[in-house]
């Protein structure tokens, strides 16, 4: 029987930035108070995940996504490592978007550390010719483990200072939480997905009005 796809592999990739869709490698976020979220099924659970998620999103290609996992069965404990770093990354970029989108300020902690993580990515870059001109190409991105989060950087990098960010969106359902780029015509998108969140909440405004009819008198 063949092993099912991990779910970072098949999530739906509605965020309209390759940033905005990392962020959204959890099934959910839910508020308990206080200013915590609670993750709901975190779908970056293992570093063959965060490279799942990469081929997924068109960050990197399959055959550097091969290369990356043999060096991360290889070397398990930096693999861990890096899984962690990227995790840490995936909150303070959802943090700082969370904060842009209530126009409040970020925290300087995730502003420091997003700014590390753009440096390092920015490292990474070179510039090289080709047939049809020069292009941006990244430098051992077959070799380092950290690799699939620079493209991340990069496109977050561009997001945060860019005008796009006023549509910065939070999917409505109640326990999403998924972030997204409102392109919509009159900017009236609601959900991650109308077949997701959209029609779970159609059902519960259906089932709320149904069962006042049907409560007693």
């Amino acid at each position: 029987m063949a092993t099912p796809a991990p779910a970072a592999a098949t999530m739906r990739l509605v965020g309209g930035d390759p940033c905005l869709d990392f962020v959204n490698t959890v099934g959910g976020r839910l508020p308990t108070g206080g200013g915590v979220v609670t993750i709901r099924a975190d779908k970056l659970a293992s570093y063959a995940d965060l490279v799942a998620f990469a081929v997924h999103a068109g960050l990197i290609d399959p055959a550097t996504a091969r290369g990356l996992r043999r060096r991360g069965d290889a070397r398990p404990r930096e693999a861990a490592a890096v899984l962690g770093r990227a995790v840490v990354f995936r909150e303070a970029l959802h943090r700082t978007l969370q904060a842009l989108r209530r126009e409040r300020r970020p925290a300087p902690a995730d502003l420091a550390l997003l700014s590390g993580e753009i440096a390092a990515a920015r490292r990474r870059e070179a510039l090289v010719a080709g047939r049809e001109g020069l292009r941006w190409e990244w430098r051992g991105a077959g070799e380092r483990l950290e690799s699939p989060l620079w493209p991340v950087a990069r496109a977050a990098a561009a997001l945060l200072v860019s005008p796009e960010r006023s549509r910065l969106r939070q999917c409505g359902g109640d326990d999403c939480g998924w972030l997204f780029l409102d392109r919509s015509r009159n900017r009236s998108r609601q959900w991650c997905t109308m077949e997701d969140c959209g029609n779970l909440a159609k059902v519960r405004r259906f089932r709320r009005r149904h069962a006042g009819r049907d409560s007693p008198s």
